[in-house]
Formats: C-alpha cells, sequence, structure tokens
C-alpha cells in the first residue's frame, strides 16, 4: 500500500491522473468501499478488482484524461453483461487530480489506516515492518537503541528512539495495536506493564501483542500479577502471537502470521 501510494503521489507531481474510487456497493462485489486506483494517460496503479468492471471503468478515467465529456459517477452492475459473475453492483467516482491535490490526497487516502506499535527492531520487527507497510496500518517503530533502524524506511513508518523504552507507550496513538518484540525480556515485560497500565486508565489499546511462546507468557504472567495487575487485565494480552496452525519460525514466516492476526483483528472491532 506505501508502496502505491508513493508511486502515484509521485507520479502526479508531474502529471495529472483520474482518481477512480469505490463509493458504494450492492450485494457480492470484488472490492469494498473506500478501494481505489489512479489512472494516468500510460499507466495504472491500485485496483478495484480487475476484470471488465476496471476495464470499462480504466477507459472512462482515459476519457476524462482527454478531456471529453463523461459523467463523474458511474453504476456498474456485475453481471452477464460484463462478464463478471459477483452479481452485485458497483458505485464509482471518476475525480480528474493534479499536483497541487497531492497533500489533501494523502490525507483522504490515509483515513481508514489503523495505527501499530511496534516494539523493537531485531529480524522479526524489520520483517513486520515490510508486511504490514503494504496493508492498511500506519506504523510507529520503536526501540531503546541508537541507529537500530534502517534507512529508507516506508513512508507511514515513524521511527522513534526512547531509552527507557517504555515512556513511548503514554504517548502512543488512540487505538493502537501493540506488538511487542524487543531484543530483551526485561524490556519486554516492562512494555507490557506500561501498555496494561495505559489500558487500565484510558481502555484504547485494543490489541497488545507479545512475541514469545507459552512458557515465557507464563513467567511474565506471575510477574505481572506481583505487580498488582488481574487475570482479567492479563487476559487482554496475546501472547504467543500470529494465527494458530503457521508454522516456522522465519521472521517472514512469523511476520506473515501476525499481519494476518492483526487483520482478523480489526475486523472484529
Amino acid at each position: 500500500m506505501s508502496q502505491l501510494k508513493e508511486f502515484f503521489f509521485t507520479r502526479l507531481a508531474h502529471e495529472p491522473a483520474v482518481l477512480v474510487q469505490v463509493t458504494a456497493t450492492e450485494g457480492s462485489v470484488p472490492r469494498e468501499a473506500g478501494t481505489w486506483m489512479a489512472v494516468f494517460a500510460d499507466a495504472v496503479t491500485g485496483t478495484i478488482g480487475g476484470g471488465h468492471l476496471e476495464y470499462q471503468a480504466t477507459a472512462i478515467a482515459r476519457a476524462h484524461l482527454q478531456g471529453l465529456p463523461g459523467e463523474e459517477s458511474a453504476r456498474f452492475v456485475l453481471g452477464p453483461s460484463l462478464g463478471q459473475c459477483c452479481g452485485g453492483v458497483v458505485h464509482l467516482r471518476f475525480e480528474l487530480v493534479v499536483a497541487r491535490d497531492v497533500a489533501a490526497l494523502r490525507e483522504r487516502l490515509g483515513m481508514n489506516l489503523q495505527p501499530v506499535a511496534l516494539f523493537g527492531g531485531g529480524h522479526v520487527g524489520n520483517a513486520l515492518i515490510q508486511v504490514l507497510s503494504n496493508l492498511p496500518f500506519t506504523l510507529t517503530w520503536i526501540d531503546s537503541r541508537d541507529e537500530i533502524f534502517p534507512i529508507g524506511v516506508p513512508d507511514q513508518v515513524i521511527c522513534e528512539q526512547s531509552e527507557p523504552v517504555q515512556r513511548a507507550v503514554p504517548g502512543l496513538a488512540p487505538q493502537s495495536r501493540v506488538l511487542i518484540m524487543s531484543f530483551s525480556h526485561a524490556e519486554d515485560l516492562d512494555i507490557v506493564a506500561e501498555c496494561l497500565k495505559r489500558q487500565r486508565e484510558r481502555g484504547d489499546l485494543p490489541y497488545i501483542g507479545l512475541i514469545g511462546s507459552k512458557t515465557k507468557w507464563a513467567t511474565f504472567r506471575h510477574r505481572l500479577q506481583a505487580r498488582g495487575f488481574s487475570d482479567t487485565e492479563l487476559d487482554h494480552v496475546t501472547c504467543p502471537i500470529g494465527l494458530p496452525g503457521i508454522e516456522g519460525k522465519e521472521p517472514e514466516v512469523i511476520a506473515v502470521s501476525v499481519a494476518a492476526q492483526l487483520l482478523l483483528h480489526s475486523r472484529a472491532c
């Protein structure tokens, strides 16, 4: 998602495009409302679902680019006439955009992004940043160590060095999904405790995930109980993280599993 947007914004700075956006849907459709693609004279970025729907939408958008008269919105029935058997209805809006629209579009197209706070700049953290930056999340990446973050992180990733690391927790965006995987079990414990404290006071961290085994969590749970946290509060922590049934300890496998769990959790909230 980050790469797609950056391609769009970079090219839009030099030439106009037509933003094609799904404004409403009825029944079974390939993509939901809010989905978009951008049509340039010789390129398309993004997708509204493919097939003949996208073919027709691209043709309409290119007509707009050429200055030909056309509607700003259109309704498509995904039946035999389009060669798509979904059976639903898609409403599209066609909007000519130019370089001066970039700032407003950055804000508009990022409205549905959910905040994620990732503690830890190790191998799994790096893999997660690569996966999550292509999904509907904004990312705050936090570590206590200097110079741990790589050069050229995706656009929607904010890197923050915090010492002690748990000091960053009170400043996290409301409704942040928190992933904890620092280089130190002691740091992990302090971050979890600070997150639970914030959850007790504000109730605005819907997901607190800790990397590790069931044995690690049993040890942490005992130590957090000694710090005064109740069983109900501790049940708010997910550990191990990731979808059950996805095997493998490679950073990339863990990243995909955790990203899928976050997507499921976001839909359930």
